[in-house]
């Protein structure tokens, strides 16, 4: 049981790179793009194909974020320079890297098996592969943080607040969507291409319900921790990816789930994630009303005595 929390643990990390890109969309554009279930396969596939070829991991590695941030400059594009709703243009961005991902990698699947990678060397033990997956997630995160607070940061930002009004400024929206979406998709890339390297393999189909992954990791983090500062946010979405996996282990540890319900059990994760505020936002409305309630019949009550 350890064992599968440590592994969870270590895959959460490689997957908080993921959520992080999916956060900068659904929370800071608010901008529904699901070009994520098709860059994370696009990062997997370029980094295999390239450490097979015989480069070096780290420029492998570094090609599939940039092949992320390309795909999300297409997206950027189709909804702000083609005027395609953005949930329709992430869709139509989807569908095309399934076919560019095979032309990629040039077969469904490419294996990396016994290749030195850029964490072959700590992959084992698995508390070293934590440590120094950590450090680099955090400084991922941190340098996300940093960037929103610059004037190009905030704008990306207010687009998502309030396009209208940041337009009025004078401000450049299409390029800041531009500009988010493919920063998203980078991340999402840089992930695929790591959980690659981690697994031995690339796949044309291994980004499928990424978007359902990332989703759940940032709606945990927030019900969990909250999103009152940028800081936090991260740190949410972060630690909600971890949380998501360690989740997923011990629900699969249960008898009544197979290997098989893992998108199943996502599914479940997620609904839970998004009722239960819900709930506690509901009953804690409620407990406020009741007893404003009781505290206004208290006052009337002395006011009927008295007049009796």
């Amino acid at each position: 049981m350890i064992d599968s929390i440590y592994g969870a643990v270590a895959l959460g990390l490689l997957f908080a790179l993921m959520a992080l890109g999916v956060y900068i969309t659904f929370r800071i554009l608010d901008f529904p793009d699901l070009t994520v279930d098709g860059s994370f396969a696009t990062g997997g596939g370029i980094a295999a194909i390239m450490i097979s070829a015989g480069y070096h991991p780290a420029l492998a590695t570094l090609a599939a974020f940039g092949g992320g941030l390309l795909a999300g400059v297409c997206t950027g594009l189709l909804h702000t320079k083609g005027k395609i709703n953005g949930l329709l243009a992430g869709i139509l961005m989807m569908i095309a890297l399934h076919s560019i991902n095979l032309r990629i990698m040039g077969r469904p699947n490419v294996s990396i098996v016994n290749t030195d990678t850029l964490i072959s060397s700590i992959v084992k033990p698995v508390g070293l592969f934590i440590l120094v997956m950590g450090i680099a997630v955090l400084l991922v995160k941190l340098l996300l943080d940093a960037f929103l607070h610059t004037d190009i940061g905030l704008a990306l930002r207010a687009t998502g607040d309030n396009e209208r009004m940041i337009r009025s400024f004078g401000a450049n929206t299409d390029g800041t969507k531009i500009l988010g979406v493919s920063l998203s998709n980078g991340l999402v890339a840089l992930s695929g291409a790591l959980i690659a390297q981690q697994g031995g393999f690339a796949d044309v189909t291994m980004g499928v319900g990424m978007i359902v992954i990332g989703l759940a990791s940032v709606i945990i983090g927030e019900a969990i921790f909250g999103a009152r500062t940028v800081f936090m946010a991260t740190l949410a979405v972060v630690i909600g990816a971890i949380i998501y996996r360690i989740v997923i282990a011990i629900a699969l540890r249960v008898e009544l789930f197979e290997a098989s319900d893992l998108k199943l059990v996502t599914a479940l994760i997620v609904i839970v994630a998004l009722v239960v505020p819900y709930v506690r936002r509901v009953m804690r409305q409620r407990s406020v009303a009741k007893k404003r309630s009781e505290e206004l019949l208290a006052t009337i009550a002395p006011g009927k005595g008295g007049k009796a």
